[in-house]
């Protein structure tokens, strides 16, 4: 039956290895249960409701993308546009929470009608195939980072903005995680290096244990910013869902403005867009998905999958969703079909019983597979052209890689990609080589930098 419904021979896999990058996956995702309701509770909303409404968004939107694309990628709840709803529509903005889902609400709309037509997938087949692995690259890196940052290796310095963690200063909480995560890489790149099935996910657990172990022996002790290694065991109050449920439409528009509400929509797409366009174009790309030409064929369905995820889940109660970049793990894994991600969904609605225990695997833990996981991604570079006669081309390449580490953003990663490519490609007379639709985008993009 599973072979029937997800082509596991003729995409030369099998259920073990995709049911492993399954859990893979929602492995490095788990820290997304614990992280949003902490990001919108700030903005008002009861933090229970929200855990289950990112399990319920999460599952229906990766099994969507399970059962109509079989794709091995997962969906959730989107890190930055969680911030962006409570911190800026709800704090600055001073907008109440339900006006901010209706917002998203809206967004979801409007990417469920862009997705049955061809816009969204145009705008990803116009991506040049270079860029695509530039994309592919930039997100590697990105991931990498975040890794770095999880594992508090990477930390805040006043006068270079980062740096490498001092271990002996608050060595019981953040230096001995940033330890525990360094000797997570080495177990799991020795494990990677041996083409040891299960790599990442071994690597996840053996760092997790180690850790408990300290903390028994009183190495890692637990404070206000670092939890318990080990799971606490109390059953979830699934009545909370009705303190968010349908709140998006409980709104009067003539309180909230509609000019301002259209910026706050526009907002939340446009990033929406081009960071599930990134993360789609950077795993698929990297796990070889792309036909000749550079298309995903099961574009659409993805795309729609993301959308619907993200009107399910400002009904439900929690921010845009979209498609993780951490799905790259589960790739990493060997996942490379929709049991991949259907193993991640099922993981995420029974997250809602045991999420005590997914919440207590530490960042810590995840973060050497992320960075591993950055290191496969970034073999991509090896693809973009870096010969004099494809300068038009590299250099968009390079600045797209650069950007979206250092920026924290995918999107604006592609927006430097494309708007530089449009740029140096008509300075170097191949502009007819260029896409018209990356001219619109272009122009879009500066726009949205002047503007917003």
């Amino acid at each position: 039956m599973l072979e029937k419904i997800f082509r596991l021979k003729e995409n030369g896999t099998t259920v073990r290895t995709e049911i492993t990058a399954g859990i893979t996956t929602f492995m490095t995702m788990a820290y997304i249960l614990a992280v949003n309701p902490s990001i919108l509770s700030a903005a008002g909303m009861d933090s229970t409701a929200v855990l289950i409404a990112t399990c319920l968004a999460s599952f229906l939107g990766t099994l969507c993308m399970a059962l109509m694309a079989n794709l091995p990628f997962a969906i959730s709840a989107a890190m930055g546009l969680n911030a962006f709803f409570a911190y800026t529509v709800c704090g600055v903005m001073g907008y109440p929470w339900h006006v901010a889902l209706f917002a998203v609400f809206i967004e979801g709309i409007i990417f469920i009608i862009l997705s049955l037509t061809n816009i969204r997938e145009a705008i990803f087949n116009a991506i040049p195939l270079f860029l695509k692995k530039a994309v592919s690259t930039g997100i590697g890196l990105f991931i990498a980072f975040i890794g770095l940052q999880n594992a508090e290796l990477s930390v805040d310095n006043a006068s270079t903005l980062v740096s490498l963690v001092s271990f002996r200063e608050q060595f019981h909480t953040t230096g001995i995680s940033a330890l525990l995560a360094v000797i997570g890489i080495f177990i799991t790149a020795s494990l990677h290096v041996r083409h040891v099935k299960g790599d990442m996910l071994i690597g996840i657990l053996a760092t997790w244990i180690l850790g408990m172990i300290c903390q028994l022996c009183g190495i890692y002790i637990p404070d206000e910013t670092h939890a318990s290694l080990f799971p606490s065991f109390h059953m979830t109050h699934f009545s909370a869902i009705g303190e968010t449920f349908g709140k998006c439409f409980q709104i009067d528009m003539h309180e909230v403005g509609i000019l301002n509400f259209i910026v706050v929509v526009f907002s939340f797409l446009f990033v929406d867009l081009f960071d599930t366009i990134g993360t789609l174009i950077g795993i698929s790309s990297k796990a070889n998905m792309l036909d000749k030409d550079g298309k995903l064929p099961a574009i659409r369905p993805a795309l729609l999958a993301d959308a619907v995820a993200t009107t399910a889940g400002a009904i439900l109660g929690t921010s845009t969703t979209s498609t993780f970049s951490e799905s790259a793990a589960g790739v990493g894994a060997g996942g490379k079909t929709g049991l991949t991600s259907l193993t991640t969904a099922v993981l995420f609605l029974v997250s809602i019983l045991l999420a005590p225990i997914f919440i207590a695997i530490p960042p810590f833990a995840t973060a050497p597979t992320l960075i591993i996981v950055g290191f496969l991604m970034f073999s991509s570079i090896t693809e973009v052209p870096f010969d004099s006669d494809h300068l038009h081309e590299a250099l968009p390449a390079y600045l797209c890689t650069l950007a979206m580490p250092l920026f924290y953003s995918i999107s604006d990663g592609i927006a430097i990609g494309i708007i530089s490519y449009t740029i140096l490609s008509t300075v170097a007379g191949k502009h007819k080589n260029v896409n018209p639709v990356l001219w619109v985008l272009s122009v879009l993009f500066i726009l949205k930098y002047v503007f917003l």
